[in-house]
C-alpha cells in the first residue's frame, strides 16, 4: 500500500508499506481505506522538523513513522472489531496513531463516527476540527449576549468565530495579522482586527474588553498572556490546541486581580461530538463549503503542507483526497 513519511524537514517521501491484516485488529479497532485527510496546525511542527507533542512524535526520526503526522481523516471501513462500525461504513474522525497518510489506516473506533452521506470526503473531513471546537464551546457555557474575541483567524479560529456567533454571542472580534476581511463575515466575525495580539491588546479600550477570549494560535507562549491581558474583569480565557512546550508562564497577578478563569483540555466523548458536528453542519449548510478552500490529490501531499505553512488570506482549510 502507499504511504507517506517525513524524511527531512519540510520533505515528504511516498513509499510502499505492508498492508495491515484485518485479523491483526485489536478489540475496538477498525481498518480504514483512506478517502480524505485534513491538514491541521498541530501537524506543522512535525513537517517543519521540530519535535512536537503529538502522540506519534516519539523523538525518533520522523522517517520511522509511516503516515505521520495526519490525524484528521475520512475513510471507508474495511474491517471492524468495534460494535458500532461495519465494513462499508464511511466515517470521519481521528487517526488515533497520528498516522493517517496511508492507504489503509488502523484507528480506534471510539474516535470515529458516520456522517451525512451527502457530504464529499473533502468536506466531511472538516467535521473532525468542528467536533473539537464544539467540545471546547461546551466548556465555555452560555455565550448569549457576550463579546467573544478569537486570537488567531486560521482554520480553527474561524470555526470558533462561527460557532460563537451561532451560539448567541453579541459580538465576535477576530484578531490576526493576516488580512481576513474578505472572508470574515462568512464566519460570523463582526470586528476584524488585522494586528498581532500584543498590538491589539495595547490599543484595547477598557470598556471594550471581551468577556471570553479564545487563544486559537497555539505553538507559542506570548499569545496566551495577551489573551489574559485582553479579557474583561471576571472573564474567561480558553487555550485551544497542542502546546509545544510543557510549561507556559502566565501572569498570575493578572489572573488574580481580574478574577479570570483559564480553561483548556483535550476533546473527550469523540463519537458524541463528531455526531454533534455532523448535525451542526446540516443546520449550517454554508459552513463547510466556505471552510474547505483548497483540495489536493494524494500525489500532492508536499504541496498541501507547503501551502499550510504560508499565511495566505484566502486559505482556510486544506483537504487531501485519494
Amino acid at each position: 500500500m502507499w504511504c507517506y513519511r517525513l524524511v527531512a524537514p519540510y520533505t515528504f517521501e511516498r513509499t510502499e508499506a505492508e498492508k495491515p491484516a484485518p485479523e491483526s485488529l485489536s478489540d475496538g479497532q477498525v481498518l480504514l481505506q483512506f478517502l480524505a485527510a485534513g491538514v491541521c496546525g498541530s501537524d506543522l511542527p512535525g513537517f517543519r522538523g521540530t519535535q512536537g507533542k503529538l502522540p506519534g512524535d516519539t523523538g525518533r526520526s520522523a522517517a520511522e513513522m509511516n503516515g505521520f503526522p495526519i490525524h484528521e481523516i475520512v475513510g471507508e471501513v474495511l474491517a471492524s472489531r468495534h460494535p458500532d462500525h461495519r465494513a462499508g461504513d464511511r466515517v470521519v474522525g481521528w487517526a488515533s496513531g497520528f498516522d493517517g497518510l496511508m492507504e489503509h489506516v488502523v484507528a480506534d473506533g471510539s474516535g470515529l463516527a458516520s456522517y451525512d452521506p451527502a457530504l464529499t470526503p473533502q468536506l466531511a473531513v472538516a467535521l473532525q476540527p468542528m467536533a473539537c471546537v464544539l467540545y471546547a464551546m461546551e466548556q465555555l457555557g452560555d455565550l448569549t449576549g457576550r463579546h467573544v474575541a478569537v486570537i488567531g483567524q486560521g482554520s480553527i479560529g474561524l470555526l470558533f468565530s462561527y460557532a460563537a456567533k451561532a451560539f448567541g454571542a453579541r459580538r465576535v472580534t477576530g484578531v490576526d495579522p493576516v488580512d481576513r476581511s474578505a472572508i470574515a463575515a462568512r464566519f460570523g466575525v463582526d470586528t476584524v482586527v488585522r494586528a498581532t495580539s500584543d498590538r491589539w491588546v495595547g490599543h484595547l479600550d477598557g470598556a471594550d474588553r471581551p468577556h471570553v477570549v479564545i487563544e486559537a494560535v497555539g505553538h507559542q507562549v506570548a499569545t496566551l498572556n495577551h489573551a489574559l491581558s485582553a479579557a474583561a474583569f471576571g472573564g474567561t480565557v480558553f487555550y485551544f490546541g497542542v502546546p509545544d512546550d510543557d510549561s507556559y508562564p502566565i501572569s498570575m497577578r493578572t489572573m488574580l486581580r481580574n478574577n479570570l478563569t483559564l480553561k483548556s483540555g483535550v476533546t473527550l466523548d469523540r463519537r458524541r461530538v463528531l455526531a454533534r458536528a455532523d448535525e451542526f453542519a446540516r443546520q449550517h449548510p454554508d459552513l463547510l463549503p466556505n471552510y474547505v478552500t483548497h483540495t489536493f490529490g494524494i500525489d500532492e501531499v508536499q504541496s498541501a503542507f507547503e501551502l499550510a505553512c504560508r499565511p495566505v488570506p484566502g486559505r482556510v482549510k486544506i483537504a487531501i483526497t485519494a
